[in-house]
């Protein structure tokens, strides 16, 4: 039992609810941290994240070159396809342009983008140590702040009082604050609500065949609970952040190194040997999170990304070996597809790829002709041995669907923001990720509505202070 009303409860323990609790506590809050997860597996799925995605007007310490705010909105209004809030993105955007100072403060420190991700290296600073080590170097802050954290803490449900925050709940136990800032997740791991988003196809449950990258606690319980309380709510419970991952994975926490980065050396054919996208549209960071939904709405949720000997060395290895063979036919005998299936798809997409200037690094020249769909840019013949292929599934990194917010990250019933009752991370995240994700986003947003969610809780609470001595 807590001895003492605090001022802000944080309700998450990830990015977003340290950034929001460590700006509280900074804004002289006395603030009470609940994190559903033990102590070993605390951090959500920020431990698994590595960059952050950040604009600059010049190169600075670990980024080359400028990534301008404009430039920024148009990259993310790209992949977002324009279901984005454009007021929101922005402040996230402008946010990321100063958050890094305030990181180092509290003992996240940044280094070049790592080999096989060169793409990033001026769009994303790099976390040294990974999320992991970002997540440990916020826990150490906030303990020496002041922060009172408490773990294996799942909340239940709020108390809520006409939109306004009264209390949480966890376990038996009921603890009054004077605001409250919801950092809790998605519902990814939450198997039966994933069911219900992605229904059936040929009789079986989509999701079933899903892993998620992340942590297995975010069941989306509080999200739930703000939706049947009447919460505003935005976003579609099937649109996530998605990538394909190994098929060998984990179901939870196969974080970042599941990831396959081979798709745009090759080709990525289905359970029945076809093709079924282009797999050179864009660059990879821009294009990796389409994959998860691509391979998500194949017969058996499954895919096979082909390459071969030319491709080894161009991508970030995933931590399973690709299964090889010193033949096509030999190759689809080991993945279980049909030979001449696979003989045939490999030998249309040959015929097609027209003679170009290779460069990974660029949108190349080196395309198809001819070929439904068509391979855009890194077009080039599958023809040296050995060939290798890398199983995929649908990896769930996290949900979009989540509360309505304003510039204040406050949380919105019937149209009208609560006077202390603030969302950050995930659970907010569908107002700028309408659909779609590029690299290092989640973070930004998490960075930015974490730190405003925790600013924000802090005025609430001075304010309920005020009013409670008049």
């Amino acid at each position: 039992m807590t001895d003492r009303m605090h001022d802000v409860i944080v309700i998450g323990g990830g990015n977003a609810g340290l950034c929001a609790a460590l700006t509280a506590r900074e804004s002289g809050a006395s603030v009470l941290l609940l994190e559903s997860a033990p102590r070993a597996w605390r951090g959500g799925n920020s431990q698994h994240t590595r960059n952050l995605r950040c604009m600059h007007d010049a190169p600075q310490d670990v980024l080359t070159d400028a990534y301008p705010e404009e430039e920024y909105w148009q990259d993310l209004r790209k992949v977002t396809g324009g279901v984005t809030n454009e007021a929101l993105a922005r402040l996230a955007i402008r946010d990321s342009a100063h958050c890094r100072d305030w990181m180092r403060r509290h003992g996240v420190h940044f280094q070049p983008s790592l080999s096989g991700t060169l793409q990033l290296s001026r769009t994303n600073a790099f976390f040294l140590g990974g999320g992991k080590a970002l997540v440990n170097a916020y826990y150490r802050s906030a303990e020496l702040l002041g922060v009172h954290i408490r773990y294996d803490a799942p909340v239940a449900r709020l108390e809520l009082s006409q939109g306004r925050f009264v209390a949480a709940h966890t376990g038996d136990e009921r603890i009054e604050a004077r605001a409250c800032v919801v950092a809790s997740g998605g519902f990814e791991s939450n198997r039966e609500w994933l069911r219900q988003a992605w229904g059936q196809s040929n009789g079986e449950w989509v999701a079933d065949n899903f892993l998620i990258r992340g942590t297995r606690f975010n069941l989306g319980v509080l999200l739930k609970f703000l939706i049947e309380a009447g919460a505003d709510t935005i976003g579609d419970p099937t649109q996530c952040h998605a990538v394909a991952i190994d098929a060998r994975s984990p179901l939870y926490d196969g974080g970042i190194c599941t990831r396959v980065d081979s798709v745009s050396l090759g080709i990525v054919v289905n359970q029945l040997a076809a093709r079924f996208y282009d797999e050179g549209e864009d660059f990879w960071p821009k294009r990796y999170a389409i994959w998860g939904r691509l391979v998500a709405g194949q017969p058996g949720q499954i895919a096979y990304s082909i390459i071969d000997a030319k491709a080894i060395g161009r991508f970030m290895p995933p931590v399973f070996p690709g299964v090889k063979a010193q033949s096509v036919p030999e190759l689809a005998r080991a993945l279980g597809l049909d030979a001449a299936a696979l003989v045939r798809t490999v030998s249309d997409y040959n015929a097609a790829c027209r003679p170009g200037s290779f460069d990974h690094a660029t949108l190349d020249d080196c395309a198809t002709s001819g070929l439904t769909p068509p391979k855009t840019h890194w077009a080039r013949p599958i023809d040296t041995a050995p060939f290798s292929a890398y199983p995929l599934k649908p990896g769930i990194a996290f949900t979009y669907l989540g509360v309505v917010v304003n510039a204040q990250a406050a949380v919105f019933f019937d149209g009208q923001p609560s006077p202390n009752l603030f969302a950050a991370g995930e659970i907010m995240a569908g107002n700028v990720l309408g659909q779609g994700y590029t690299a290092g986003v989640g973070m930004t947003i998490g960075t930015a509505f974490g730190r405003i969610a925790g600013t924000q809780a802090a005025a609430a609470a001075v304010r309920g202070k005020m009013h409670a001595a008049a």
